[in-house]
């Protein structure tokens, strides 16, 4: 019998997580949580019924905070069995864009399909309507200092 990986066992490795559950969804939206994107860094494959994101995401596992400024990694998140990909309150034309990921969500459907929605910064969205729940979440570059040289902040 095997142990449930723990939080802490990834807080200085490289991630490499999978969702096909909600309870394994908010494990990986606990991660992206203020991770930051460029719009241009968003594809659909309907062919393929694949949905990806490059992420600028804050290491919000490491542990090591006290030994040196925050950190970001750049993660790949993906989303397969999509079949159809809508959006509110983004202006796709504007390349310039950058996009800040709150949080992701699942509600669910018949028979394991439903809708993954990816609630932004500013009252943007994007929902994902899925046939089955499958998500992974890869770090893809190795942690840099985040620009800010600060941690990600809410307003209460």
């Amino acid at each position: 019998m095997s142990d449930d990986a723990r939080f802490e066992d990834g807080a200085e490795s490289p991630l490499n997580l999978g969702a096909l559950d909600p309870d394994d969804l908010q494990v990986i939206a606990s991660l992206v949580q203020d991770a930051v994107f460029p719009i241009t860094e968003m594809t659909w494959r309907p062919a393929e019924r694949r949905f990806a994101l490059l992420l600028n995401r804050f290491r919000w596992e490491d542990r090591g905070i006290d030994r040196h400024d925050p950190e970001r990694v750049q993660s790949l998140l993906v989303v397969d069995n999509v079949l159809r990909v809508s959006s509110l309150g983004i202006d796709r034309g504007d390349r310039d864009t950058v996009l800040s990921l709150l949080t992701i969500g699942f509600e669910p459907g018949e028979e394991g399909a439903g809708q993954v929605i990816l609630t932004l910064a500013g009252d943007g969205a994007i929902r994902l309507e899925i046939e089955a729940l499958e998500l992974t979440l890869k770090d893809v570059t190795r942690p840099y200092r985040a620009p800010s040289r600060s941690i990600p902040r809410h307003e209460t």
